[in-house]
């Protein structure tokens, strides 16, 4: 499947709202059905049955021993989606989520969502560039390979 020129155009781009500012914002208006369609599993909910769990190690007899929970992984091309709010930019979640991913049986892409930025009191985290930096500083250096064939910074 060919994902170079499919668009999926958000709820706020279609009213002129505010752009999403929490995942589930931004999973609902990503048209979860249309990632699905694409062949996207999806997180549905926080709760327990509807998160996704991808194994990175394996014990006895084939069991995940080691599984890390993602927002969505699509299977037929290893792409794993994970996208992050404020809070998560301010806790270096891209780095977790470069790490974990990498660990990810069978990952091969990751789409990595980080809001522009993120205002807290009188502090402002520019999260995207910060995360566009970090990546840039990793693959520029031979010290740290990561297992990608590509990862996708997506702002919003």
């Amino acid at each position: 499947m060919d994902f170079t020129h499919r668009t999926l155009p958000t709820e706020a781009d279609e009213v002129g709202g505010p752009p999403p500012r929490k995942f589930y914002e931004l999973r609902d208006n990503l048209r979860r059905p249309a990632l699905v369609e694409l062949g996207f599993t999806i997180e549905a909910s926080k709760i327990k049955a509807d998160k996704i769990w991808r194994p990175v190690l394996f014990g006895e007899v084939g069991r995940p021993l080691v599984a890390y929970e993602v927002d969505g992984f699509h299977a037929g091309h290893g792409i794993v989606l994970e996208v992050e709010s404020g809070r998560g930019a301010a806790g270096n979640a891209d780095y977790r989520d470069l790490i974990r991913t990498s660990l990810i049986v069978d990952a091969e892409y990751l789409i990595l969502g980080m809001m522009l930025e993120y205002k807290t009191g009188k502090m402002t985290i520019r999260s995207y560039e910060r995360t566009r930096e970090q990546i840039d500083a990793i693959y520029a250096s031979d010290r740290l390979p990561l297992p990608f064939k590509g990862i996708l910074l997506v702002g919003y």
